[in-house]
C-alpha cells in the first residue's frame, strides 16, 4: 500500500510534500453560470464605487450631474 506521507531527514513528517490534483475545465459556458455572476457582481461593485466617487468628487448624485452638462 503507498503511504501518503513524507518524512525528511530528521524523520520529521511533512505533510505538505504532496499537492492535491486541479481540475481545469475547458468547456465554454454560456447562460448564467457562476463565473458570469462573479463578472457581473464585481462590475456592479465597480459601478456602484464609483457612482460614490462622483457624489463626493462633484457634490451631486448621478442625475443632477448629468442635468448641469
Amino acid at each position: 500500500m503507498k503511504t501518503r506521507y513524507v518524512v525528511d531527514h530528521g524523520e520529521l513528517l511533512n505533510n505538505f510534500a504532496i499537492e492535491p490534483q486541479v481540475y481545469v475545465d475547458d468547456r465554454k459556458q454560456l447562460g448564467f453560470n457562476e463565473r458570469s455572476e462573479k463578472i457581473n457582481g464585481r462590475l456592479a461593485m465597480i459601478g456602484f464605487v464609483s457612482l460614490l466617487a462622483l457624489e463626493v468628487i462633484t457634490g451631486h448624485g448621478l442625475i443632477g450631474w448629468l442635468s448641469s452638462l
